[in-house]
């Protein structure tokens, strides 16, 4: 059986299982209650704020009434029989309340909050259900957050807190950030939620809820002030070899609330209920027994000694390194990260040893087996699946075949070096790799040069980012509230680096790094949106000015919305003259036709190779493509999924001339001349096309666009004076330099164009596109073909001539949009019919679909 095959069964047989695991999912009722346990509803809380739902809460109660009432509260994840062997001792003394926390065991719901805050709120309201006015709260781990709300909450209730391995302040918690932990949070209720749509579970990961969104919803930045108000009694019983919650934390609460008491447990860790049962229950009964009797202490009794140490602002320093179990799980955190940004997880781990937390061994180990472990599996991606998985997601986002081609023709020409070259080439690592698998390169050999780079890359990040992070932290120390600023600032200075200073250190990096910096300064580089705030805002001026949005759409009658958008390119060539030998032959080819590619191949044998394809409808050049050879024209014609205009190829050198002409008036002017040319490289029989891309002063401004044109030969050493065009077509987009041709408005030219366009009636305002073998025979107005015709968004293409500044470019565009309008307005009040809004809206949506569907088509 092939493999494709066994996956499609593979995928059959998951998405049946899926289908049952939704089927059970739905339709499973609620969990009953046992008869030893006793439920009720409360009310549930988002945060401080009632919701005004409630919700059902299931405890346990043992032992007699008359007893002083322990609740115990469980951790997460958890439930309440996790008591079972506490509860039996206690309750010989003690009225035990056990329950399951909302969200969690049989109190399992759907809710809007599962924070410690809201479960201290829900719990307070279960205690004042149950009568209970007074009582001794212990917590153990995320419970002891609940706790201590509700002993902030309710201070005449709850008598006494016991923190039990508890959970408490901020900076002792994993990272010691809110945001960080957050962050890791965030993704691990993320990976949670995709698995519980995505992976056959038949409704058991919905008891996983309450773990994933406790932790979530919860924030502990405010236990530290609630600990330093802390009036009433309270315990902090902790295992000195606790890997979940440091000891570090039981210490920083004793000392912060100087009257509490501190039981550290050397040979314990952190499941002290089940692992000190006896002992413990003899502890809390002692300390409950003390407190009823008014012995134990509570802040007025703290001493002057303690009282001073809790009011020393908390040291960063004091911070423990991350050791045992928790050392474990932090780098297991970290060879996940690396499956994401390799870099950026280095300069993480490097900030962790900057600030103490880990060693750098373990830092660099750990980064070091993510990566491994990440490129090596695009190794083996490449080397078991090969070119088709290149056709499927997610690899078809990440990498295009192109690029895979280029790193296979660099690999075979450069050997295994180039596995390690390629470590420190940020941007070509995947398809590199991915590349060596699909040429069946050696595993060992492989691994031998990705291990020996890795080893230099590796401790090399990871210790710039730990001496960045050492240098800055004297700084953030003294901006004291600001330190949020701060740190923000220092994962800029990261990203700076990865993006800046890591390019430095190859001359590739350093020629993007230029072209990048040009395309800052130099306004013609600069995106559409942002060239065009002014001349939109200059649009709605005159828009108001004429009491319509829509009227600038009359200007061009004979064209849909005045070609303003989803105008037909093959319709205009149509009114021109479709047996006019001034227009480029072409043919409309529906991508409904299922003889598209006999007609495309009949058209291509009678005007020859080349031929251009471009989608009937689109805008600024997008989508068109110059077809030399049947092969490539038969799998262009298959990849297009829109109605495609098929035309022959006009030789010479491309011109951009812009008329227009008021319907007043006898005769129109030419308002603009664009001379296209196409940026060329030349070869010098040392450097590669991709070098020589990079070498140009002006290639290198647009050398993604010419890098991704050209990546099948980019790494072809040219000849000596051999000349390459980097592009086919003229559009600025794509990389052709445009420049002021108006030394070709002779009076011969402008009566060639008047005589043209007076032959398409109800069209005066649009820019033709023409090429023509020389440019002297334009000047005399003959020999040009008319290639396309574009209406209303027309640019006057001469303002992007290197010799015209900014404000010109605009002041040219203002005039234009003035005229447009003005033309427009004539047309209209001759009975020239206008596009609506929605209309004009429409044809919008439904050209960004076509757009998107050809750009998804042009990726597979």
């Amino acid at each position: 059986m092939s493999r494709r095959r066994v996956l499609r069964v593979l995928l059959a047989l998951w998405l049946v299982a899926l289908g049952a695991s939704y089927v059970r999912w739905w339709t499973r009722g609620a969990p009953e209650v046992p008869a030893e346990l006793e439920h009720t509803r409360v009310p549930v809380f988002d945060g401080a704020t009632p919701t005004g739902a409630t919700t059902p809460l299931v405890w346990r109660a043992a032992g007699p009434e008359a007893g002083p009432a322990i609740v115990l509260l469980h951790g997460s994840p958890g439930d309440l029989t996790n008591f079972d062997a506490l509860a039996e001792v206690l309750a010989k003394d003690a009225r035990v309340l056990i329950p399951d926390l909302p969200g969690y065991g049989l109190s399992g719901a759907a809710l809007p909050d599962y924070s410690i805050l809201a479960h201290a709120h829900e719990l307070l309201a279960w205690l004042e259900v149950l009568g209970v006015d007074r009582a001794h709260v212990v917590g153990w781990s995320l419970g002891g957050g609940v706790a201590l709300h509700m002993g902030a909450l309710d201070p005449g209730r709850v008598a006494s807190v016991t923190l039990l391995a508890s959970i408490g302040v901020q900076e002792l918690e994993w990272f010691g950030s809110y945001e960080l932990n957050h962050a890791v949070h965030g993704a691990q209720l993320a990976l949670w939620q995709a698995a519980r749509f995505l992976v056959p579970h038949f409704g058991m990961a919905d008891g996983a809820r309450g773990y994933v969104r406790g932790f979530f919803d919860s924030d502990q930045r405010p236990l530290r002030g609630l600990l330093e108000a802390w009036e009433s009694p309270l315990l902090v019983v902790h295992g000195a070899r606790d890997f979940l919650v440091p000891p570090a934390t039981a210490r920083e609460h004793h000392r912060i609330v100087p009257h509490s008491e501190l039981v550290m447990l050397e040979e314990q860790g952190h499941f002290l209920p089940w692992t000190w049962t006896g002992s413990l229950a003899a502890t809390l009964l002692d300390f409950v027994r003390r407190v009823d009797a008014g012995t134990a202490p509570t802040r007025a009794g703290a001493s002057p000694e303690r009282a001073a140490a809790a009011a020393e602002p908390y040291d960063p320093a004091s911070a423990p390194p991350f050791g045992g179990m928790l050392l474990v799980v932090v780098m297991i955190m970290l060879v996940a990260a690396t499956l994401i940004s390799e870099d950026l997880t280095c300069f993480s781990a490097g900030l962790l040893v900057s600030q103490g937390r880990i060693e750098f061994v373990w830092a660099t180990l750990a980064c070091f087996i993510g990566i491994f472990i990440g490129d090596v599996g695009l190794f083996l991606l490449g080397r078991l699946l090969g070119r088709p998985a290149l056709q499927r997601a997610p690899l078809k986002w990440l990498v295009t075949e192109e690029k895979v081609e280029q790193a296979r023709r660099w690999f075979e020409s450069r050997g295994a070096l180039v596995i390690f070259l390629t470590r420190f080439m940020p941007g070509v690592r995947l398809p590199t790799y991915f590349a060596a698998g699909v040429v069946r390169t050696s595993l060992p050999v492989f691994a031998f040069w990705f291990v020996l780079a890795g080893l230099l890359w590796t401790p090399a990040l990871v210790g710039v980012a730990a001496w960045v992070g050492h240098e800055a932290q004297d700084s953030l120390d003294l901006f004291g509230e600001y330190a949020l600023l701060g740190v923000l600032g220092l994962l800029g200075l990261l990203v700076l680096l990865k993006r800046v200073v890591v390019p430095m250190f190859t001359w590739r990096g350093r020629r993007l790094l230029w072209g990048k910096l040009q395309r800052v300064w130099r306004w013609e580089f600069w995106p559409v949106w942002l060239f065009y705030l002014p001349v939109v805002g200059w649009m709605a001026w005159l828009a108001l000015r004429y009491r319509s949005l829509a009227l600038v759409t009359c200007a061009n009658p004979a064209i849909p919305t005045g070609g303003f958008i989803g105008e037909s390119k093959s319709a205009i060539l149509d009114g021109l003259g479709a047996d006019d030998l001034r227009v480029a032959r072409y043919v409309l080819l529906r991508a409904s036709d299922p003889a598209r590619g006999e007609v495309g191949a009949a058209f291509a044998a009678e005007h020859g190779l080349p031929v251009v394809l471009k989608p009937d409808v689109g805008q600024r050049g997008s989508g068109g493509q110059v077809l030399r050879t049947p092969e490539h024209l038969a799998d262009a014609l298959e990849r297009m999924p829109v109605d495609s205009v098929l035309q022959a190829f006009a030789p010479g050198v491309e011109f951009g001339v812009f008329y227009a002409r008021r319907p007043s008036e006898d005769r129109g002017q030419i308002l603009s001349i664009t001379e296209k040319v196409i940026p060329t490289v030349t070869g010098d029989g040392v450097r590669t096309l991709e070098q020589l891309i990079l070498a140009d002063g002006r290639a290198v401004c647009q050398a993604r666009v010419h890098l991704d044109t050209n990546a099948a030969q980019l790494d072809q050493v040219l000849p000596a004076g051999e000349e390459v065009a980097l592009v086919d077509l003229g559009t600025h987009a794509r990389g052709a330099q445009f420049l002021d041709g108006e030394r070709l408005n002779t009076l011969e030219l402008r009566d060639a164009i008047e005589d043209l366009s007076r032959q398409y009636e109800g069209f005066f305002f649009g820019r033709y596109d023409l090429r023509v073998p020389t440019e002297e025979q334009l000047a005399h107005g003959e020999g040009f073909r008319v290639i396309e015709l574009n209406g209303v968004t027309s640019e006057a293409t001469h303002i992007y001539d290197p010799g015209h500044g900014l404000l010109a470019a605009w002041r040219t565009l203002f005039r234009q949009w003035s005229l447009a309008w003005a033309i427009a307005r004539e047309n209209a009040d001759r009975g020239a019919p206008r596009a609506t809004v929605l209309g004009t809206l429409r044809a919008w949506r439904a050209y960004r679909r076509a757009q998107r569907g050809h750009a998804a088509r042009s990726r597979e």
